[in-house]
C-alpha cells in the first residue's frame, strides 16, 4: 500500500509499505480520513536531530475510519465498524496511565504519525484499547475529534472549575485566541458545557462570521493593540480564562494581561512564544498552564457529545494524491476548517 512518510528529515513523499496485520488484542483500522495538524508541519520542516524520531515513519496522527481486521482475543469490535483511533498510543502501566493521565504516559513523546507511522496510508494496526466507536458518525468527517476536538476539550476540562465558580456570583468570561482547527472546538465546548461569554479573536477576517456562527458572542480581529482591546471586551476584572491556540509572543502576553485574579491562561498552540511573567502578571492566584493532547476518557466524551449532533465539525477534504496540497494550504493558512485527507479519494491502495 502507498503511504505518505517523511522518508529523511526535510524529505517527505510517497512510499510504498507493507500491509499490516493485527496481531492479538490489534485491531486493523481500513483508513477513512485524517485530519492534517500544525504539529505535522513542524515535522516535515525539523532539521535532523532536532526530534526525537528516527525516520522514516507514515505521517497523519488524527484517525478514523472501520474495522478491517481483529486480532485474537479482541472483544466488543468487529468488521464494519467505524472508529476514532486515539492519537497517543500509551503503555497502560506508568503512573500517569495508572492515575488516568495517559496522554502524558512515558511513551507518549512518540506515537502515530509522530515517530511512529500514521494514518497517511490504506490502513493502520491499533491496540483495540485505543479506538473509540463512533456509531453513527461518519468516520471521513470525525477524524479531527482525535487531536483538534479531544486537545481543545481537555483544555476546556481544565478551565471549566474556573468559570463555573465564577458564573456562580456574577459572570463567566472566556476568551478563545484563534478560532482554527482547535479554537473552533473551544468555542463550541464553552458554549455547551458552561454559562461564560465567549470573546474569540481571530487573525483572518475571514473567519469571524465562522467564529459567531459556532456560538462566539464577540469577535476581535487580532494586530495592534490586542491586549488592550482585548481588555476593553472583557472589562477590568479580566477574563476568567483565555485559551490561546496560538502561541506567539503577541497572544502568550495579551493572555497574561488579561486573564483575572483566580483565574486560568492555557498555552495550547505551537506558536513558540514567550510571555514576560512577574509579580502581578499574571494576576494573583491566576493558573498558567501548557496542555498536551487528552486522555482516552475525554476523547469518549467528545465522540458522545458528537454523536448528539450539537457538534460542528468543520472540514475541508483532500484526496490522498493531494496531500502535499492540503499541507501547503495549512501552511499558509487559507484552511477553513480541518484539512482531512481521504486516504481512498486516490491512489493510497495501489
Amino acid at each position: 500500500m502507498r503511504a505518505y512518510r517523511l522518508l529523511d528529515w526535510q524529505q517527505p513523499g510517497f512510499s510504498d509499505v507493507p500491509d499490516p496485520d493485527p496481531a492479538p488484542g490489534q485491531v486493523r483500522v481500513r483508513v477513512s480520513g485524517v485530519g492534517l495538524c500544525h504539529s505535522d508541519v513542524l515535522f516535515l520542516e525539523a532539521a535532523a536531530g532536532l526530534l526525537p524520531y528516527d525516520v522514516p515513519f507514515t505521517l497523519g496522527h488524527e484517525i478514523a475510519g472501520v474495522v478491517d481486521g481483529v486480532g485474537d482475543d479482541v472483544a466488543g469490535l468487529a468488521d464494519g465498524d467505524a472508529v476514532a483511533v486515539a492519537c497517543m498510543s500509551p503503555c497502560w502501566t506508568c503512573k500517569w496511565c495508572r492515575r488516568g493521565a495517559d496522554n502524558y504516559c512515558v511513551n507518549t513523546w512518540r506515537g502515530r504519525g509522530f515517530g511512529a507511522d500514521g494514518g497517511l496510508t490504506r490502513y493502520v494496526v491499533v491496540d483495540q484499547r485505543e479506538v473509540v466507536p463512533l456509531g453513527g458518525l461518519d468516520p471521513a468527517m470525525a477524524a479531527p475529534l482525535t487531536d483538534a476536538g479531544a486537545t481543545s476539550y481537555h483544555a476546556v476540562q481544565r478551565v471549566r472549575p474556573k468559570l463555573d465558580a465564577a458564573a456562580a456570583v456574577d459572570a463567566a468570561v472566556a476568551v478563545v485566541i484563534g478560532v482554527g482547527g482547535l479554537g473552533a472546538y473551544a468555542v463550541q465546548w464553552l458554549k455547551l458545557q458552561t454559562a461564560a461569554r465567549v470573546v474569540a479573536v481571530e487573525a483572518r477576517p475571514e473567519r469571524v462570521e465562522a467564529a459567531q456562527a459556532l456560538g462566539a458572542d464577540e469577535v476581535l480581529l487580532a494586530g495592534d493593540g490586542l491586549s488592550r482591546r482585548m481588555r476593553e471586551a472583557v472589562g477590568g476584572d479580566g477574563a476568567d480564562a483565555v485559551l490561546d491556540f496560538v502561541g506567539t509572543d503577541q497572544t502568550i502576553n495579551a493572555a497574561l494581561r488579561n486573564a483575572a485574579k483566580l483565574g486560568a491562561v492555557a498555552i495550547v498552540g505551537q506558536g513558540f512564544g514567550s510571555g514576560q511573567v512577574r509579580y502581578g502578571q499574571p494576576a494573583h492566584d491566576c493558573d498558567v498552564f501548557n496542555p498536551q493532547g487528552a486522555p482516552l476518557a475525554e476523547l469518549r466524551e467528545v465522540i458522545a457529545l458528537a454523536q448528539t449532533g450539537r457538534v460542528t465539525i468543520e472540514v475541508e477534504q483532500f484526496a490522498f494524491d493531494d496531500v502535499v496540497t492540503a499541507y501547503e494550504r495549512l501552511r499558509t493558512g487559507s484552511l477553513n476548517g480541518r484539512a482531512v485527507v481521504i486516504p481512498d479519494a486516490g491512489t493510497a491502495g495501489s
